[in-house]
């Protein structure tokens, strides 16, 4: 019986791949009919067979990996940078009523402000160069650890609070044997979101400051030189 539950679910996990292959493939396939249709229609959808020759081209001249790793690094350091700075403002807010009565009120005020809203700010500050990209992408990952970090800390079941009174636990070992493991699905669902965010800023940043390396750098370009293939590359 087992042996036969074990065979069926062997079969249908294909069949759920190519379940999801399916409107993939409808999409490509309607997107080249789209770029046969003439020269107006190949310039909105560029054949794929272009797309894939202007993949190789920016492979041999290295311009794919000098930029791809342009945005990886960026985006590496920023979030590094941002999720340390929003867990330990979470961990504040979380522990101090006195630091979170000063400071959340603030910390609301600007989360609502979007970020790419505080570019001119920012610009004034950093200038156009590599601080200023790596300061947005800070943000992007800043937020969503604050916000969960701070809520897996502050929510938490009493009880274990009472045991570790009863033990006697100091402030670190009630952190580190109650506090924290209770709040760690928290912290991953704010690193979770923070992933995307981040990468999503990297390539806005850079096409909003549009100097060095980077793949909303390389965007620019092509968008500049009405070179579709190569923007859809690095898309």
């Amino acid at each position: 019986m087992s042996q036969s539950l074990n065979l069926k679910g062997a079969l249908q996990q294909p069949v759920v791949v190519l379940q999801g292959l399916v409107l993939p493939v409808i999409l490509l396939v309607l997107w080249q009919y789209n770029s046969g249709l003439g020269s107006s229609h190949a310039y909105a959808f560029v054949p794929l067979q272009n797309i894939y020759f202007a993949f190789l081209q920016l492979l041999e001249t290295g311009e794919l990996w000098l930029n791809t790793w342009g945005s990886l690094k960026k985006a590496g350091l920023g979030f590094l940078l941002g999720s340390t700075a929003g867990l330990i403002l979470g961990a504040l807010l979380a522990y101090s009523k006195v630091f979170n009565a000063l400071v959340s009120p603030l910390f609301n005020s600007i989360r609502q402000v979007p970020l790419l809203g505080l570019t001119p700010l920012i610009a004034l500050w950093f200038g156009n160069g590599e601080e200023a990209k790596i300061f947005i992408i800070a943000l992007a990952s800043f937020f969503p650890l604050v916000i969960n970090t701070f809520q897996g800390l502050s929510h938490y079941d009493e009880k274990y609070s009472e045991v570790a009174r009863m033990y006697r636990f100091s402030f670190w070992h009630e952190f580190k044997r109650i506090r924290l493991p209770q709040a760690l699905p928290h912290i991953l669902t704010g690193l979770n979101l923070a992933v995307p965010f981040t990468w999503i800023t990297t390539t806005a940043s850079e096409l909003l400051f549009n100097a060095g390396a980077g793949l909303g750098n390389l965007m620019m370009k092509a968008e500049i030189n009405a070179e579709m293939d190569i923007l859809l590359v690095c898309a």
